[in-house]
């Protein structure tokens, strides 16, 4: 008999169904069994003198025990799950689960030595569904924008992709590292024609931090798109993309998020709003009283992205805020700049916490020349440069961590989103 998921079992219908074992009441003439697979959970009434072979097997059964059942469904409204249980013919025991390591109380790093124990609460694998709904919608929105998925190397040759530190490794008779980003690469794809691109692929971090938002490896959503007028039309695509996500995933796990998570998915409208840096922190100084140091007014310093989530509710009652025209000294050598200097760029904040950078590049190749020599790269990128040479269309794009937008999603913690999560203490299971 072919199994049949729980979330699809129907009454007066004989089925086979597959899972762990949730819960075990063994009672004197009866036993209750709650099984679970990954749509969901059903009640198994065994009556021993109808089942003595069943009831044979009862004492051997444990918590998260994995067993294959076949029987018959029936309606019962005295059932509080669902109002459905299975009537056992036969139970087969595929695996005997040994006490479990963790508990739903456990510490978060005790849990994620036993990861593959963690995951199997309903709680946990909602959030790999939603964060595949996630990543589903953003490439549904890219292919219907006529987009190109891309696979861009992850060794690379040169250290100075972006600012962030990089894991170097030995790769036959020279070094190599991993990619910060698949920057150079989306970006050549301008170059060869591909006019709009994405990729979902991972990214490698070697930061030393701590808290509950960084990773060494993450998974990163990244675009490139061509021909755009400004930096703008980024924006509007970036937005687009949160837009349908958002809507998507209310949509189909709004109700689950709210009951396991008690978060409310907020559907953003569009556009979003959108400031200047200078012009936010007149407003924090303004309603909150912050003041930014002078040498730190050309970036976006952790305290007031923390308090752009406050100003982005107050001022314009959104959950998201574009901030742009930062200074050039933060930003990276390839990003376009204005007449002044200013780099055509921007930052998306979303619940005080800054998701994306993104701007239009600099697609002349005497201009990138100049900027990289400017920041000391030029010898670093000379390959880079080289794809700018030959023709190359204005174009801009941005980056985003998929692991982050879960995280915010849901308002939960960096390790618990991911499937394995990598930090600098952690490199196992």
């Amino acid at each position: 008999m072919q199994r049949t998921y729980i979330a699809n079992v129907q009454p007066g219908t004989k089925v086979q169904i597959s899972g762990f074992l949730e819960n075990i009441r063994n009672k004197r003439a009866m036993a209750f069994l709650v099984l679970r697979d990954i749509t969901g959970k059903i009640q198994i009434t065994v009556i021993k003198d109808e089942n003595p072979e069943i009831a044979e097997k009862i004492d051997a059964l444990t918590i998260d025990t994995v067993v294959t059942i076949t029987g018959e469904v029936v309606a019962n409204p005295h059932v509080k799950l669902n109002g459905l249980e299975i009537l056992p013919e036969t139970l087969h025991i595929d695996s005997v689960a040994d006490a479990l390591p963790i508990q739903d109380d456990s510490a978060i790093d005790h849990k994620m030595d036993f990861r593959w124990v963690d995951l199997r609460s309903e709680r946990n694998q909602l959030i790999f569904k939603v964060q595949t709904w996630i990543a589903n919608s953003f490439r549904q929105t890219l292919l219907n924008e006529n987009f190109l998925e891309i696979h861009t190397p992850k060794l690379i040759n040169t250290a100075s992709e972006s600012g962030s530190d990089v894991f170097a490794l030995e790769y036959f008779d020279r070094q190599a590292y991993l990619a910060q980003s698949p920057q150079f690469y989306k970006q050549m794809a301008m170059s060869a024609g591909f006019e709009r691109v994405f990729e979902c692929g991972p990214v490698f971090r070697a930061e030393k931090s701590y808290t509950n938002r960084h990773a060494t490896e993450f998974t990163g959503f990244d675009i490139e798109m061509s021909y755009i007028d400004s930096y703008r039309d980024v924006m509007q695509m970036q937005e687009k993309m949160l837009h349908s996500m958002l809507l998507a995933v209310n949509e189909k796990f709004g109700e689950d998020i709210k009951r396991l998570f008690d978060v409310e998915i907020i559907v953003p409208q569009t556009p979003f709003p959108v400031m200047k840096l200078e012009e936010v922190y007149a407003e924090l100084s303004n309603r909150y009283g912050y003041t930014v140091p002078i040498e730190e007014q050309g970036d976006l310093t952790t305290e007031a992205e923390q308090l752009c989530e406050k100003l982005a509710w107050d001022k314009f009652n959104h959950e998201f805020l574009f901030v742009t025209h930062y200074g050039a000294k933060k930003r990276a050598f390839y990003h376009m700049r204005d007449e002044n200097g200013t780099p055509l760029g921007y930052d998306l904040i979303w619940k005080g916490i800054e998701i994306t950078t993104g701007a239009q590049r600099e697609h002349r190749y005497e201009y990138l020349e100049k900027q990289a020599q400017e920041k000391g790269l030029f010898a670093d990128v000379e390959h880079y440069l080289e794809f700018f040479k030959y023709g190359c269309p204005p174009h801009g794009g941005f980056g985003m961590g998929l692991d982050r937008i879960t995280m915010l999603a849901l308002n939960i913690a960096i390790k618990e989103v991911m499937f394995l999560f990598r930090g600098p203490n952690r490199l196992t299971p």
